[in-house]
């Protein structure tokens, strides 16, 4: 069974929204849905900004990823940050997960990015495998966040 990934459409938010909400409680974070709904609408009407898809297996809402474009001299230009990425349990350990972080990668390759970063929270030792497994290295200093 092989995963189909899905670019967002305006009548999938609510499914999206839904499925972000499971990750945040899978990663043990806080869920507040705040202003996802636009900023989801801002994606979709700028592809520059990045994309999500929906990841279908059988017809069937496996999970989703959403990759958007930085820039940074340390990573020679523009690269790719995943920024969210799930697949529901009952359909993990079936290399779902894998095959998603190998269409991000094409997709990144093929808009000239040199990288591809992601995060996963320290606790979730299965994801944190397979990152490694896909060839993600855990870097040498700490991501730090201040909101403005």
């Amino acid at each position: 069974m092989s995963p189909v990934f899905i670019p967002l459409c305006p009548d999938r938010l609510e499914k999206i929204l839904q499925l972000r909400e499971q990750l945040y409680r899978h990663e043990d974070l806080v869920y507040e849905p705040g202003d996802a709904p636009s900023l989801l609408r801002e994606l979709m009407a700028n592809p520059s900004f990045g994309a999500l898809w929906l990841i279908e297996v059988e017809r069937e809402v496996a999970g989703y990823l959403l990759l958007t474009m930085c820039y940074s001299l340390e990573f020679h230009g523009r690269f790719g940050l995943l920024d969210e990425f799930y697949v529901e349990e009952r359909f993990r350990g079936q290399g779902i997960g894998t095959a998603a972080l190998a269409f991000a990668e094409h997709a990144c390759r093929g808009l000239g990015m040199k990288a591809l970063r992601l995060e996963v929270t320290h606790g979730n030792l299965r994801a944190l495998e397979l990152y490694r497994r896909r060839g993600f290295a855990v870097a040498p200093r700490h991501l730090m966040t201040k909101w403005l």
